[in-house]
């Protein structure tokens, strides 16, 4: 059976004179004692946005170039903190995890060329890759002896497709449709990335406890919502990004034709400037992207992407989480090429 971590409650300090509220963060036992059962969350909000944009993690591409109002989340902790009860033998029936001697062959090919290519970037990434054609899954940096490789990512705006999913699959268990209201907030917040949308969903299906729900369900099990409104603080792996991808759009998956089709239409439509990482890979892909400055990791940017294509007959889902980039760009530019080099070798070599 799956070891669990044990959860520490943490205070968030809400700068702008929010009330505090406790949010769970996962830990190990050994972490929690190694830090004496204490750890830190804050919060530090722009003065001059909105608050009804207190779960905005990041807006488009244009306004956090700009700096205006971008919010920006802290979750300092102690060693270890944010480790998780993943395991290399728990996924290793899942995916093969980097940080085993390769076993040759273009899996091998890939395992250093993406590992010579992270080496010269800044920051930390990991990719997990599923061939919906072939039924063969891949992951870099996922669940390997490396601390790093065991600490989950923040989601920021990728956290809007668990949404989404939860959304469609609560308005199956009432036997309705969605309403005009639920299509247009849903549009907009996967099209155009509207951080306000997206917190009006996250009330709607039932916050942090209910999108926990849906997705223990559904066996996404290494994915932790953000508490209160803050949705953007998620953390999650790639793979169960991946998961989630999966099912939102697989056919003999829990959800029903109309709303796959609705949810595939969306991220087929995202506005251009929010359209890079798997959506650059080739005409048709469907994709949501996050990005945001962290002030745990020193303003550093979180850039993530996750999304399906179809290349050379191969249907691949594609999730790329990273952190710790010194600018927006460098992560876009890091989370593109990685998705890229994952792409091409399923397309290309995996077939061979």
């Amino acid at each position: 059976m799956r070891s669990r971590g044990v959860w520490l409650a943490v205070v968030p300090a809400l700068l702008a004179g929010c009330a505090q509220a406790t949010t769970p963060v996962p830990v190990r036992p050994a972490a929690l004692a190694a830090a004496g059962g204490a750890a830190t969350f804050s919060a530090t909000f722009s003065a001059a946005a909105p608050s009804r944009e207190a779960a905005g993690w990041d807006r488009s591409s244009s306004a956090v170039g700009a700096g205006g109002g971008v919010w920006r989340i802290g979750l300092p902790g102690p060693p270890g903190f944010a480790t998780t009860s993943r395991t290399p033998a728990v996924r290793a029936a899942e995916v093969r995890t980097a940080g085993v001697p390769a076993a040759g062959g273009w899996r091998g090919r890939l395992d250093r060329e993406v590992g010579r290519f992270l080496a010269r970037r800044p920051g930390r990434a990991s990719v997990a890759v599923y061939d919906r054609s072939t039924g063969e899954r891949y992951a870099f940096r996922e669940g390997g002896q490396a601390r790093a490789d065991r600490e989950p990512f923040m989601l920021a705006s990728v956290a809007k497709v668990d949404i989404l999913l939860a959304l469609l699959l609560s308005v199956q268990r009432e036997h309705r449709e969605l309403t005009g209201s639920e299509r247009s907030l849903a549009a907009s917040m996967i099209r155009h990335s509207d951080n306000a949308s997206a917190a009006t969903l996250y009330r709607r299906i039932g916050g942090r406890s209910g999108l926990t729900r849906v997705l223990r369900g559904l066996g996404v099990d290494d994915t932790w919502p953000g508490t209160g409104p803050f949705w953007g603080s998620t953390r999650s792996f790639p793979a169960d990004q991946v998961e989630v991808l999966d099912r939102l759009t697989d056919h003999t998956g829990p959800v029903h034709a109309r709303h796959r089709r609705f949810a595939g239409r969306l991220m087929a439509t995202v506005v251009p400037d929010q359209a890079w990482g798997v959506g650059r890979l080739a005409k048709g892909a469907e994709v949501k992207n996050g990005w945001l400055p962290a002030q745990v990791h020193g303003g550093l940017w979180t850039v993530n992407t996750l999304g399906r294509v179809t290349m050379r007959g191969h249907e691949l889902l594609i999730a790329v989480l990273s952190d710790h980039h010194p600018s927006m760009g460098s992560g876009v530019t890091t989370v593109g090429q990685v998705a890229r080099l994952v792409a091409e070798a399923f397309a290309y070599e995996s077939s061979a």
